[in-house]
Order: structure tokens, then sequence, then C-alpha cells
């Protein structure tokens, strides 16, 4: 038995570990926390100083188990786990449920998986931080608190199965904000005038821009008109070097906007791939806000620079974090081998890491270099000047490795590119041939939808949740139905181009898409139904300054400046008596709105929240005569909804046709609009609206449909119809019932036996998977329910 107990949170990290130490230690796995709250109401004893009550959940039984053992035969336990708050009450945990003695325990912390850190841990070991877990602890409490009482308020006021987060519902609070903002925005126009000149020879041209614009059309007509018989010269020209400087090495919530602009990636993603690279020792811990490099860091990071680059692309930086409550000690997230530009691992891994590692070698590198060309020029006719930029390059500096990506929307780029990168050489008072002029209708734009990513961003200024709760927030939302994240259509919009034309103004009407949002995220009707319940009766659980100021409190509990037993005290009280006063006085939410009477009936419509979502209503409960509903379609909300849009979700469903002697009826479900044919249903293509489809085309889409399934089969096998081979997204596999099992490798298709099926099938670890995931919720029920549904 080794004499040396190690404990980490997973396996992998445990087994990168494992390989730095010699034979005298054991690394084992407490798989994450090993205990927590009771899910009953008396998790929490709020008259006895919030003492909490603890159990190990039936899955983590069989690994107590087995750490109680080794740690009982072990000389010394190691508790390793992560050195944040978090990983100090895992730690905390593992001491109280073990039964460790404190003389044969040592607390070690790193912020990266390599031999030296390891080995220097080992070296310096600590007692385990109370105020770190105290602080874990007041976070805890409160949000169960918060959950546990609010929660139920909501199944009374608002909807049944609702469950409220205090980071979670502050989140919610922003975007649907942020939806109103743009729900009440008008757009302005104005005209944007470029002109495009030549050089007397003719050869060289560039673009040049009147940096005011015009709101009426006319003023941008008299000033097109002018310009005709008009005179430009160079009026003054101005060079000026300009520089630009690498940003700070990646923080938690820098790294998780830049992968979401560069690669991709959602935030809960970007944490997963970061946490599989720092338990295979890749990169530093990817849970920090300080952007803090250590000296060893510096020393590699300019050796790798000098070596690569050359000595003139180095330059020493050394960041200080803003954030308040960071901890400088921290370090930013950084590759733990600056020599190492790439790694082994899957696509995502790959990709990311080289974020990082470009990241963190451009923080000391040196600035890029330019040389910024202004030139005015003036018009013979006119007052105004017309401005035109250009930029050289005279060294590349840090943006030979990287370029840090912005926020701005993708119907920017357009006109980010109509400056200029170069102009052509140029004097004062030179001579200029203008080619073309135009005076652009451009409107102006409404605040921008959250991405997952903005969202992270804005809470982050808000000082709301720290490195190690947004991607859980985030998900949280979303898997709550309060916010969906996805992509919808712009519409068409109308514009006018103003342009000079032998010698004359002419006017042309111009179509554009405006509007089109990727991956943005948009608020549900329950969640803005939640939200407005949540703003009324808790404002200060939602409001941003509480927030935030609950936030710095677990960071002085962390520093010790704080009693934490004291500081819920003092939120506890007013929030439960908050509760108290809505339960008792609280109307019922509604979040209904009348649209309108129905010029058929005469009966009022209405639109609001029902059981199974946002619907529309002619009639009333009272009638005689049963209400009619609709549902909304994807996009539309009750806030927002007119009452001819409402009217309209009426005729559906909608007869469209016959065809092979059955009706075909066109509706709109729970995944989207859809046609009916004999029992069957065939979704509609993206972007046909369901109340325009023919007859031909729906005929067309099952046609089509039908053609795809027989290709999609490859073969039937005649001893079991469930088994069948198909074409997949990634090639050939086999069906079996509600199973999918993999081909081997190197297999002929037409040599397959349905022996080999069942065969595989039966080896499939994720076949085995299903089969006792299904025994066990088949013996769950039998069991009696917990009564408690309220969520964390």
């Amino acid at each position: 038995m080794a004499k040396n107990l190690l404990i980490v949170e997973s396996p992998a990290k445990a087994k990168t570990i494992e390989g730095y130490l010699g034979k005298d230690f054991l690394v084992k796995s407490s798989y994450g926390h090993i205990r927590d709250l009771v899910k009953t109401d008396d998790a929490i004893d709020v008259e006895n100083n919030f003492k909490q009550k603890y159990e190990v959940p039936s899955d983590k039984k069989a690994v107590v188990s087995e750490l109680k053992k080794l740690a009982k035969d072990a000389e010394t336990v190691w508790l390793a786990s992560d050195e944040d708050r978090e990983g100090e009450a895992i730690s905390w945990h593992l001491y109280e449920t073990l039964s460790l003695k404190e003389d044969k325990t040592k607390r070690i912390v790193f912020h990266e998986i390599t031999k030296p850190a390891i080995v220097k841990a080992i070296e310096t070991p600590r007692k385990i931080d109370y105020n770190l877990v105290n602080a874990q602890q007041a976070r805890r409490v409160l949000d169960r608190l918060v959950g546990f009482e609010l929660s139920p308020v909501l199944w009374k006021k608002v909807k049944p199965s609702l469950s409220a987060g205090r980071v979670q519902s502050v989140a919610v609070r922003l975007i649907v904000e942020r939806e109103r903002e743009i729900n009440k925005f008008t757009a302005d126009a104005s005209f944007k005038i470029v002109a495009q000149f030549t050089t007397e020879k003719g050869k060289e041209q560039f673009k040049s821009e009147l940096p005011q614009r015009f709101e009426r059309k006319s003023d941008a007509e008299t000033f097109l008109k002018d310009s005709i018989p008009a005179a430009f010269a160079v009026s003054s020209l101005e060079k000026k070097p300009a520089k630009r400087s690498p940003a700070a090495p990646f923080t938690t919530s820098t790294l998780q906007q830049e992968a979401s602009r560069k690669l991709g990636f959602s935030v809960a993603r970007t944490m997963q791939v970061a946490q599989r690279l720092y338990e295979a020792g890749r990169i530093t811990y990817m849970r920090t806000d300080s952007v803090n490099l250590s000296d060893t860091a510096i020393q590699a990071a300019q050796q790798e620079i000098v070596n690569a680059y050359g000595e003139k692309y180095h330059k020493l930086r050394r960041y200080k974090t803003k954030s308040a409550g960071a901890q400088e000690a921290h370090e930013a997230i950084r590759p733990t081998y600056f020599s190492q530009h790439t790694i082994e691992g899957d696509h995502a891994e790959r990709r990311l890491y080289e974020l990082i590692w470009k990241r963190a070698i451009a923080s000391q590198m040196s600035e890029a270099e330019f040389e910024k060309t202004t030139a005015k020029i003036s018009i013979s006719t006119r007052q105004e000047e017309l401005v035109a930029t250009g930029e050289v390059m005279r060294f590349d500096g840090f943006l030979k490795v990287y370029m840090e990506s912005t926020d701005e929307d993708s119907d920017n780029i357009q006109e980010r590119n109509d400056g200029n990168t170069l102009l052509p050489p140029l004097e004062k008072d030179q001579q200029l041939n203008l080619q073309a002029m135009h005076a652009t209708e451009r409107f102006s734009r409404p605040p921008a939808r959250y991405t997952e990513a903005s969202l992270v961003k804005k809470l982050e200024e808000l000082g709301i949740g720290r490195p190690s709760t947004y991607a859980p927030t985030i998900s949280t939302i979303q898997n709550r139905g309060y916010v969906v994240k996805e992509d919808r259509d712009g519409k068409e919009r109308q514009y006018i181009v103003l342009q000079i034309a032998d010698n004359k103004v002419i006017e042309e009407v111009k179509t554009e898409m405006t509007g089109a949002e990727r991956s943005k995220m948009f608020p549900t009707d329950i969640g803005v139904l939640v939200n407005d319940f949540l703003v009324e009766h808790f404002h200060d659980i939602i409001d941003y300054n509480f927030t935030a100021k609950v936030e710095k409190e677990f960071d002085e509990i962390a520093h010790g400046s704080k009693e934490w037993t004291a500081m819920l005290n003092n939120f506890y009280g007013p929030f439960h008596q908050g509760i108290q006063d809505t339960l008792e006085h609280a109307d019922r939410a509604s979040h209904e709105r009348q649209l309108g009477t129905d010029p058929v009936s005469g009966k009022p419509v209405s639109v609001r929240v029902g059981r199974f979502g946002p619907l529309v209503q002619i009639g009333s409960a009272d009638d005689e005569e049963k209400p009619r509903f609709a549902s909304l379609r994807k996009g539309q909300m009750i806030e927002t909804i007119t009452f001819e849009e409402a009217m309209d979700l009426f005729k559906l469903p909608k007869k469209v046709g016959v065809f092979e002697e059955k009706e075909m009826t066109v509706a709109i479900g729970r995944f989207g609009p859809y046609i009916r044919h004999a029992s069957a249903f065939y979704s509609l293509p993206k972007g046909l609206d369901p109340m325009d489809v023919t007859e031909e085309e729906a005929i067309q889409i099952i046609q089509e449909k039908r053609q795809k399934d027989k290709e999609k089969v490859i073969r039937v096998f005649a001893e079991n119809a469930e088994a069948q081979i198909e074409n997949g997204r990634w090639g050939p596999f086999i069906r079996f019932g509600k199973q999918n099992v993999k081909i081997p490798k190197g297999t002929e298709i037409e040599k397959i036996t349905y022996e080999d099926v069942l065969k595989w099938a039966e080896a499939d670890p994720k076949g085995k998977a299903k089969a006792a995931a299904k025994t066990a919720t088949a013996k769950k029920t039998t069991k009696k329910k917990s009564t408690s549904k309220a969520k964390k």
C-alpha cells in the first residue's frame, strides 16, 4: 500500500499527475463533489446559524467507501482539488466525509499540471483555507434559500414547475430589457456620401467620404448636384505614426468571448474543452479573472518569441487585473509549455489550445507599427471637405501571431470595408478627377442582442457572477426555457441610392436584408413573465447593484474580512419577509394582452401564456361556446404580436390539396410548420411560410422526403426488419431498433451478416448503457417520488 494518497476531482487529472509522482503516491479521483445539501426543506436550519445537512448521493457511495479505506491505510492524505473556492470546498467535504485527521492531512494547490508545479506544491503544503470554504458555503446556502423559497411563489402566482435563481434571474433580466429596447427602437435614416477619385494620370484610384451625413434626401441631392461642376483638390495631407498594442492573456471571460467569436464555441463548450486541456497538463487553470503571468511564464514566452521571430518582436509586458475581486496570485490562462505551438488531441482541443497559445505569446510581443495618412479634399462649390484615410503597416509586431476579434455585427462589415488600407502618393493642392459619387441611405441600428459571449462580458462588467458561474448560468437560463439561443432571418428593407450619372443626379431604390441574427439570445414569453413578476415583487434580488454587492461580500468572506453567517442573516430576514408578503398579497401574474375583437364572432381576441406556452384566444371562459385557441409561431411574442398576425394563426391547420387520394394539411407544431399526409409528417423547408404553401409544393416536399428516406437505407436484414444499414452523417451505420451501432472500420458493407449485427450491438457500451438506463428507470417508477420540485 502506498504511503501517500493524493485525491483530485477528475480521473483525467489523476492520470496526468500519477505520471509525475513515484511509487510512494497513489492518485485517486473523487469525481467532483462527494456530498451535497439534502434535497428536502430541512437542508438549511435558518434558526441555527444556517447549519447545513449534507448527504452522499447514491452514485458517490462506492467512491467514498473506496477513498475511506485507502485513507485509513495511508500515512498522509493529500487533498489536491482545484485552487478556487469550489475546489477548497471539495477538499473540506473530503476531509469531513472521510473522517480525516488534521495531523495526517495536507492541502496542496497548483494552477498548472506539470511536474515542477506538482513537486513544488507537495514541497509547500498548507491547511484547508476555511475563509474560502465559508465563501463557497455562503454562496451555496444563499442560492439554495433563494431557489427553495422563491420557486414555490412562482408556482402559485405565475405557473407550476417554474424555478428562480439569484444570478440566473439577473441574466434573464438583461436579455428581457435588451429585447424591449430593440422593440421600442425607431431607426433614423440619413444619407452617407462616398466619392471615388483618380489622380491626374488616371491610373490610381481611391475612395473618400464626407464625415457628416445628411438627414434629408433633398440636402444629399443638392450636395451631389453642386459636386457635378466642382473642382476637387487635396487641401491638406497629414501623415503620422500609429501603434497598436496586444491584448492581455486570457481570463475565463475573455477566453469565452474570443472562442465564441473566432471558433463559434458556446460558453459551455469552451469550458468543457478547456477543462480537458487543463487536466491533460496543456494549459493553466481555466477558471481565473487574473491577467497576471508568472515570472517563469514570461521568461519562457520571451525565449520562444526570440527563437521563433527574433529579438525585435519581443517586449516584456506585465498586466494588471482591473476586476476588483481578482486574485493576483493566480495566473491568466496560458500554455504550460510555450515551446508547444500545437498539440495532439481532437479538433476542438487543438483549435482552443492554439487560440490560447497565440493570445499568451502575443501579449509578450512588440506593438504593431503603422503610418496613418489623412487627406482632406476641398470642393470648389461647397464648404464641406471629403476625407480619405489610408494605413500602411510598417512593422507587424504581435499581429504576426494574433489579432483580437470584436463584437461588431456582421452587417457592419460592408461599411468598415468602405475605408482604404492604402492611399496612392498624394501632394497638397493636387488636382483630382471625380470618377463617381453616391449618397446612400443608411439607418441607425438598435442595440445588439446578446450572444452568450457578450452576455458573459456584460455580467463581468456589472460585477455579477465569477469565472466559475458564467457557463452554468447561461446553460441554466436556456435549460429552464426562459431564453432561447437561435438564428432568425432578417427582413427586406428598401433604401435609396442617389448617384451622379451623365452630369445629373439619378435616384435608384434598392433592397437589402436587415436584422438577421446568428446565435443570439432571445427571451421567451415565460421568461418575460417570470422576469416581470420578480422585478415587481423581488426587485432587490434581481437588482444589478444588489447582485454585484452580494458577490463583493462573498469576496470579503473569502479574504476573512466578513463573517459568513452574519452576511446571510442580513440577507435572509428581509428576503423571507418579502416571500411571505408576496404569497399573501400579490395577484396572480397573467401577462395577458387584449388585441381587439374578432370581426366574425364579435368576441374579444387576447394573447397570454397558457399551460403549454403562449397562445391567442378568441372568446372567454365565461362564454357558452368554448373559446378558440392558436399557439404563437416561432419568433412571435406576446408583447409584440399584432391583431392581424394573431388572426392569421387561426387560418391553420389549412388543407392545401389531395395527393394519392388523401388530404394534405399544413399546420404548426412543437417543432415548427409541417405537412400532414396519410398519418405521416413532413417538415416545411426553412423560409417557406405555411400560409403560402401550394398543392404542388406540398406534393414536392412529400416526394423529396420519401426519396431521401429511400436513399438513406442501404440494406434491411431479412431476419429482422428493425435491423438495417443506413447512410449517416459520418458514413454507414446500423440502426438496430432504437440503438445505433457502429460498423467496425474496414468492414465490407455487403458482407455484414445479421449475426454480426447482434454481436456488435451486444458489445457496444452505449447500447449496454441504454439498456441499463432503461432498467433503472423502470425500477425507479416503482419508488415513491420526491415531493420537492425546487431546483438549485
